[in-house]
């Protein structure tokens, strides 16, 4: 694996902080599934999130079948909540646009998970069969039961729950790459 060319790749990109780990330490955990059912707004409506997604399980199984993973470091500290949402919708057509050139340079089985719910569309279907962006759509880590603060520290990475929206945000999105 080339790591210095997808390394230009990811700052061409404008990700430049990053870093490599092995797809084993992406920590699936059942309670994230639960957190999502009771405590998320966007639970049940939207096409990338539960139970539009498989289960906890075939997560598990989804993640074995790579080696290496890529953790994207973003941060950004908004004054109002409203703010997020479009920065949200930002990286993700920058993360979805870095996915689709590292497949073009030949990691057939490059797989981007968003640092957030999916945002492209101002209002989701609410449904996988009637998303309008089926190639572009892609879950958050906590979608398909990542134990995003075990698995980000487990790469060195410091994070903290926010107790108010004018904190800094870290968010952390994956690449699975081969």
């Amino acid at each position: 694996m080339d790591k210095q060319m997808l390394g230009e790749l990811f700052g061409k990109h404008g990700f430049d902080d990053y870093r490599w780990i092995r797809a084993e330490q992406i920590q699936v955990a059942q309670w994230v599934r639960f957190k999502c059912m009771f405590g998320c707004s966007s639970y049940g409506k939207k096409g990338t999130c539960p139970p539009q997604v498989p289960a906890v399980a075939e997560c598990r199984e989804f993640f074995a079948e790579y080696d290496k993973a890529v953790i994207f470091h973003l941060s950004k500290a908004v004054d109002h909540p409203e703010e997020r949402r479009l920065w949200s919708k930002d990286v993700s057509d920058r993360l979805l646009r870095l996915e689709r050139e590292v497949f073009w340079s030949g990691f057939h089985k490059a797989f981007m998970l968003f640092m957030d719910e999916c945002r492209l569309c101002e209002q989701c279907t609410g449904t996988r069969e009637a998303c309008v962006k089926k190639e572009e759509a892609r879950p958050g880590p906590e979608s398909l039961a990542v134990d995003v603060f075990a698995t980000v520290r487990s790469a060195g990475y410091s994070i903290e729950v926010l107790r108010d929206y004018k904190e800094t945000m870290h968010r952390y999105a994956i690449l699975l790459v081969e």
